[in-house]
């Protein structure tokens, strides 16, 4: 049966499914330069201060665009131009930080592993140890275009023992996994709207570190996203330097409040854990096999291995999903097919199990039954 009628619920990592209260929050215009506006964006830089247990040593500046943006104002302020960046990459979203840190004109090094292999703070430790000449480490916390988890603390704490300084992208993990800035040393932790606080996406923002970012004017080599000219107009004036995404702003601190109310990053990380669970235990039920160990599987996206049924195709799989109420995420991955599940939004365990069932459904329908491999035979 079609559901076509209604929203579809997005099991992808962002854009992701809304709650009402947060899509009403859009229905109302806003001035940009008005007072009620200016004091919704106070409240709600306030708010992601204390979503990392962040004091007076940090400050928040949201950023318009997409989460890619906010890293690119990141890294091209904080980041001195003569300075030096090892990124760590283990997945699509380290390799785009390393393209546009050199794009920006920085020296940039690259520390790779394999797409199912988080990076140990021994391998930083080390490469740190290798080269004085490093200035900044970027790191990917959770790895969207698979779902593993990398350790930000052990990392941090050898960033700091080194006396280097930590950019991270926790565009897939804030919200939900932990980050104290009482605990972590970061000059940067960077993140977007439409993520783990389920809000709508259109707006990024970095917590940074209050010292990093006065020392940084001048380094930006970008008008639009120069982070620390953002952060200055905005304590000066209380407004943001150009026409701000006000629905999304709005939408966003309704989210916050509703965050709040559930519990936090606990009780939003144990929803999302309920959430994997549920799919990863009806998954199995079918034949699908995770691409991550669970031991650095994040409850955020999970990768499955594509069915080995030769009448399998993504976008006929998808487009059979999508008519059944469900929108799933292809595949990042080059050397082996996937597709990818999120399991964040506002939505509970209830509906990742409604979407196994539209998988399983979507599969009976175009006669996909070989999922997994089959066994090899042993000869005698």
């Amino acid at each position: 049966m079609s559901l076509v009628s209604r929203d579809p619920i997005l099991l992808t990592p962002g854009p992701l499914t809304t709650s009402l209260t947060t899509k009403m929050a859009m229905l109302r215009d806003w001035g940009s330069w008005d007072a009620a506006f200016n004091a919704v964006t106070a409240g709600l830089r306030r708010k992601l201060l204390e979503v990392v247990h962040a004091g007076a040593a940090h400050v928040v500046v949201p950023m318009q665009g997409s989460g890619t943006f906010a890293v690119e104002a990141a890294i091209n302020t904080l980041v001195p131009r003569d300075g030096h960046v090892l990124v760590l990459i283990n997945g699509a979203y380290g390799q785009r930080m390393a393209k546009l840190t050199q794009m920006m004109g920085r020296r940039v090094s690259t520390f790779v592993t394999a797409e199912d292999v988080p990076t140990t703070p021994a391998d930083v430790d080390r490469l740190l140890a290798a080269d004085p000449s490093i200035t900044h480490v970027g790191l990917i916390h959770c790895e969207t275009s698979t779902g593993i988890l990398n350790p930000l603390k052990g990392i941090a704490d050898v960033v700091a023992k080194h006396g280097r300084r930590l950019v991270v992208d926790a565009m897939s993990s804030f919200g939900a996994l932990p980050i104290d800035a009482r605990e972590v040393a970061f000059d940067a932790v960077i993140a977007a709207s439409g993520k783990c606080i389920e809000g709508p996406p259109g707006m990024g923002f970095v917590i940074a570190r209050r010292a990093a970012l006065e020392a940084a004017g001048g380094n930006s080599s970008s008008l639009a996203l120069d982070l620390h000219d953002q952060w200055a107009y905005m304590e000066k004036t209380t407004q943001w330097r150009y026409t701000p995404p006000t629905h999304v702003v709005v939408a966003f601190d309704a989210a916050l409040d509703q965050f709040a109310a559930e519990g936090g990053q606990p009780a939003r990380l144990a929803r999302y854990t309920r959430n994997c669970e549920a799919l990863t235990k009806g998954m199995a039920a079918m034949g699908f096999r995770p691409f991550l160990d669970p031991a650095i599987q994040a409850p955020i996206i999970v990768t499955f291995h594509a069915p080995v049924d030769a009448k399998y195709e993504f976008k006929a799989f998808y487009a059979a999903v999508r008519e059944r109420g469900f929108i799933l995420y292809p595949g990042k991955l080059t050397q082996v097919e996937t597709f990818r599940v999120g399991c964040i939004g506002a939505i509970g365990p209830e509906e990742m199990t409604q979407a196994v069932h539209a998988i399983s459904d979507a599969l009976a329908g175009l006669g996909i039954r070989e999922i997994a491999p089959r066994a090899a035979v042993r000869v005698a």
